[in-house]
């Protein structure tokens, strides 16, 4: 009977040991699931890895078609479920519907690219015509900015990278797999599972943004480079934005950009022929160069602006993550990386230093308004021709965003579909087409500042998707395999371009109300 006793007293006390034990270590998982980490149970871990869900409606429309057609014959998986309707797995031992091989599947039929192409799409990206507004960051920063276009090349450069490797996870045998597809894939994992689709609506608004603000740049260099060529006309810069706009009316009726793209490669190569021209004129005045206008204090006031213009000159990384995915050698991406943002830095750094030695405090919003009249209006039209022709490329990506996040969102989008049955874009669809192109007029027209609205869009979604949103999500989806430098980098580069943001977007709006206020036009 004593034993009896003893061994239920025994018993009683393990079970109430194991549950404490059970209690504590949930209570520190609960601890690090609310901070974001992936410190968790074996349980926790296993189920996050078994629902990582990763565009499941995009993939079931683009696979299921394929898949019926195909694999109709016996290739099932389990009881009565095809290949293409699991769910991507964290581990990458699970079916990936976007990688299927079968005959006839999407993948095979996407041409690759190489490191080389890959790296010229990045060029172009971070090499456009925004460089012009940099003199004029040297302007109000001197060596500081020079410094800042290095420090700047240097971040975005780590910040692609990292970007990049938050789309793969180690399996089980340790080897890496691509299980994310897109920036949107990304935020939506670091969301998940109590927001799953909050951190891709996030991204989603910036991307709209940072590309509708590009359009209304285009239009605002536009007009400015139009006026400024021919100032003995009776037109105002408001009114060629209007003229400018009028010719961009035709990108409402846009289905593909099978036509704009074969203007791709004529209009960097001008772009190209621009800034030479625009050195070696500065070269001939060498020996009237101010270098003791470079100076290291900078313009408290209107510094943080120039830090905008720099960080929204180098934005590149929304498209990274597809441009990763059709390389066709994804190991060569580090390396193309790095040659890509060195020859920026280089080129930026020397643009920007020769046109300001140049011009000195005369140094104006867009570089080229500070050409001698025999040679500006040519070298203005042609970059009034880029900017025309370059306006088509982030107007289509922020319409696609759009109609997908709005029109197409398989099912759950707030508003009906704005294309018929048979693929025609219905009249009300248009309509809202026309009207964005509209509306980056009418910015253009009451905010006619190119240096202000580059620094303000930098401030505000460049710094969030180049130096914000990377290095958050890489501490929280990496955090397991990260050392302590890499954690101190991306804390340190979150930290920077917060502050950065804030007080370049603070500035920035202050400046527009100085302009507005006292009627300044450059």
């Amino acid at each position: 009977m004593a034993h009896l006793i003893r061994h239920k007293l025994t018993n009683k006390l393990t079970n109430a040991a194991h549950t404490v034990s059970n209690k504590s270590q949930a209570k520190v998982s609960g601890v690090f699931a609310r901070l974001g980490f992936q410190a968790a149970t074996d349980e926790e871990g296993l189920g996050f890895a078994e629902c990582d869900d990763l565009d499941y409606d995009y993939r079931q429309g683009m696979q299921m078609d394929v898949l019926q057609g195909e694999e109709e014959g016996g290739h099932m998986e389990g009881e009565g479920e095809l290949e293409g309707d699991s769910h991507y797995q964290r581990d990458g031992t699970g079916p990936r519907p976007s990688s299927l091989k079968t005959e006839g599947s999407l993948d095979e039929d996407k041409p690759k690219i190489t490191s080389w192409e890959a790296g010229w799409n990045v060029t172009n990206a971070i090499q456009g015509m925004f460089v012009l507004g940099l003199p004029y960051a040297i302007l109000h920063g001197g060596y500081l900015g020079l410094f800042l276009i290095i420090f700047a090349a240097v971040v975005c450069c780590y910040t692609g990278k990292i970007l990049i490797a938050c789309l793969y996870e180690e399996n089980e045998d340790g080897i890496k797999v691509r299980v994310r597809d897109s920036y949107v894939d990304i935020a939506n994992a670091c969301c998940a599972p109590r927001f799953p689709a909050l951190g891709g609506h996030v991204v989603n608004v910036a991307q709209i943004i940072e590309l509708v603000m590009t359009c209304i740049l285009y239009v605002v260099v536009s007009g400015n480079l139009m006026y400024n060529s021919f100032p003995g006309f009776p037109v105002s810069q408001k009114a060629w934005s209007v003229v400018a706009t009028a010719a961009l009316l035709p990108c409402a009726f846009l289905k593909n950009l099978k036509a704009v793209s074969k203007f791709s490669l004529l209009c960097t190569l001008a772009h190209f022929v621009i800034n030479v021209l625009v050195i070696a004129y500065c070269l001939s005045r060498a020996r009237e160069w101010a270098w003791e206008k470079v100076k290291f204090y900078i313009d408290v006031k209107k510094f943080p602006i120039s830090i905008g213009i720099i960080v929204f000159s180098y934005t590149s990384q929304i498209f990274l993550p597809s441009l990763e995915g059709n390389m066709q050698k994804p190991s060569e991406f580090h390396c193309m990386m790095d040659w890509t943002h060195i020859a920026a830095c280089v080129l930026k750094g020397l643009f920007a230093l020769v046109a300001y030695l140049t011009w000195a405090d005369a140094t104006k919003e867009v570089i080229t308004d500070n050409l001698p009249s025999t040679i500006r209006a040519v070298v203005n039209l042609f970059l009034v021709a880029k900017a025309l022709l370059s306006y088509p490329l982030p107007f289509f990506a922020a319409v696609e965003v759009l109609e997908k996040s709005l029109f197409q969102d398989g099912g759950r989008a707030l508003f009906p579909d704005c294309y018929g049955p048979g693929g025609q874009l219905k009249s009300w669809g248009l309509g809202l087409r026309v009207a964005l192109v509209v509306f980056t007029l009418l910015m253009a027209v009451f905010v006619p500042h190119f240096a202000l609205l580059m620094g303000l869009t930098g401030s505000l979604t460049g710094a969030g998707l180049c130096f914000l949103l990377p290095s958050l999500f890489h501490l929280k989806l990496q955090w397991r395999n990260l050392l302590w430098h890499h954690v101190f980098f991306d804390v340190a580069i979150f930290v920077i371009g917060g502050i950065c943001a804030i007080s370049g977007f603070i500035h920035s709006i202050e400046g527009l109300i100085e302009a507005f206020r006292y009627n300044i036009h450059d």
